[in-house]
């Protein structure tokens, strides 16, 4: 079965980077698009950035545009999300998530994997 296993999550100061991986095991292609979320505490889950099946189309909320970069590598079956120049507000449990659908999708409920999570959290 689709399994998303994430890393790179941990403590970083305001103005910091960190950068987030998600790799997959169990897809029968690569057509799958590809998206990361996140949740705060006492939150609903939301939608951060999306990539298409080969990364020629991406998405972002507009919260993280200009600061985060989502990119994939196919051939490792990974998703990666460059975060920079965070925020208080970025602290919360990132998420990666996939599919086969048709565009980037920003609701969760478009996608069936999810990964197990990844904490990051922004101090100031």
């Amino acid at each position: 079965q689709v399994q998303l296993v994430e890393s790179g999550g941990g403590l970083v100061q305001v103005g910091g980077s960190l950068r987030l991986s998600c790799e997959a095991s169990g897809l029968t292609s690569d057509y799958y698009n590809m998206a990361w979320f996140r949740q705060a505490s006492g939150k609903e889950r939301e939608f951060v950035a999306g990539v298409s099946w080969f990364g020629t189309n991406t998405r972002y909320a507009d919260s993280v545009k200009g600061r985060f970069t989502i990119s994939r590598v196919n051939v490792k079956k990974a998703v990666y999300l460059q975060m920079n120049s965070l925020k208080p507000e970025d602290t919360a449990v990132y998420y990666c998530a996939t599919d086969q659908i048709a565009g980037v999708q920003t609701t969760s409920d478009s996608y069936h994997y999810w990964g197990q999570g990844t904490q990051v959290t922004v101090s100031s």
